[in-house]
């Protein structure tokens, strides 16, 4: 199997809606986002698919997040944008998007520097 991967990012607002801490504040973060796909099999030309096509993909996603207050956009609007949630958004969005024999693997979100979640439907 072939796993590829690219990385981008998002600043964005989010608060935690009945959250029993200082979350439930409105704050920002710079979010850190690691999509990997995976494939079986190579294209014509040696690749499971164009690294700048993936990223283009990613970038549309990432673009619709991107300094905006989550809690105002769908699905944001009425699920808690945590860090798991906007995982497992930006997994259904890019499995979408995707040919039919490549998958994704999972997707990697941090919230900061020492704090990440991965969404996958493998584990």
């Amino acid at each position: 199997m072939y796993i590829l991967s690219v990385e981008t990012g998002f600043s964005a607002a989010h608060s935690l809606r009945d959250f029993p801490g200082k979350c439930s504040e409105t704050h920002g973060h710079n979010w850190k986002v690691k999509v990997d796909i995976k494939c079986h099999k190579l294209d014509n030309f040696g690749m499971v698919m164009d690294f700048d096509e993936l990223t283009e993909i990613v970038n549309e996603i990432v673009k619709k997040l991107d300094h905006k207050n989550l809690n105002e956009i769908d699905p944001f609007s009425f699920t808690n944008p945590t860090s798991e949630n906007i995982a497992r958004y930006i997994y259904s969005e890019v499995a979408e998007n995707l040919p039919n024999y490549i998958s994704v693997k999972s997707v990697q979100v941090w919230e900061s520097d020492t704090t990440s979640v991965i969404y996958s439907e493998e584990y």
